[in-house]
């Protein structure tokens, strides 16, 4: 691990609290960004949330990568090919949008507008880079990362969902690192080691109740130095 590494995580553990929250109740409506590295289990964790929270809803985002077995168009992307991708984001179409393993991914600007229009609080479920979009657009915003308890629980998760090939998890893991290395530009870190209590940590932030998952808490250091040493 360099030293350039070791000083940037006890800096950021020196920061005071953004007190986002302020310990009271969500804001309502309020966007919520989760974002983390290729298995990690964001979306497994995204589910489960959505479904005990009944008023929170999960923005379907668009993606021109192809579809797996298991997903549903429109219900766990919005399956589109590239020129129209690239036609709604010329557009302006989209809240964010990034390339991820050579696809397109984006969210589109209206749906979450009418969500929150609606009163509904809203759940992004991105990446870093389209987790950094919206925070510009919109800065009101509550973002969370999620993190796995080691890079060998990482690479069992990856390999245990048997969608890609070797050469695939491979590239995943080597970006990995380079995804988690974005987690102090957000306010809450989630450790996906024992699901249910990750679940419940997303939903104390959801509930305006997320002190002990903010980012700044010192127990992340020794997790953090393990998952982004060299």
């Amino acid at each position: 691990m360099t030293m350039r590494l070791i000083d940037r995580i006890a800096r950021w553990f020196k920061r005071p609290a953004h007190d986002a929250d302020g310990g009271g109740a969500a804001r309502t409506p309020a966007l919520f960004v989760i974002a983390a590295p290729s298995g990690a289990g964001k979306t497994s964790l995204v589910k489960a949330l959505v479904r005990e929270t009944s008023d929170l809803v999960v923005s379907i985002s668009y993606t021109t990568r192809t579809r797996r077995e298991s997903e549903v168009d429109g219900e766990d992307y919005f399956f589109i090919d590239k020129p129209t991708f690239e036609a709604m984001r010329d557009n302006g179409e989209f809240l964010e949008s990034a390339d991820v393993f050579d696809n397109c991914y984006g969210t589109a600007r209206s749906t979450v507008d009418a969500a929150l229009a609606d009163g509904h609080s809203v759940v992004l479920e991105i990446d870093w880079q389209g987790a950094r979009q919206v925070r510009s657009a919109m800065p009101d915003c509550q973002t969370i990362f999620i993190l796995p308890p080691s890079r060998a629980e990482l690479e069992k998760r990856l390999r245990h969902r048997r969608t890609d090939t070797d050469e695939v998890i491979a590239r995943r893991l080597r970006d990995s690192v380079s995804d988690m290395s974005h987690w102090d530009e957000f306010d809450y870190v989630v450790v996906n080691d024992d699901f249910d209590a990750a679940v419940a940590d997303l939903m104390a932030v959801v509930r305006g109740r997320g002190e002990k998952a903010r980012a700044t808490r010192p127990e992340l250091g020794p997790l953090l130095a393990d998952l982004l040493a060299d």
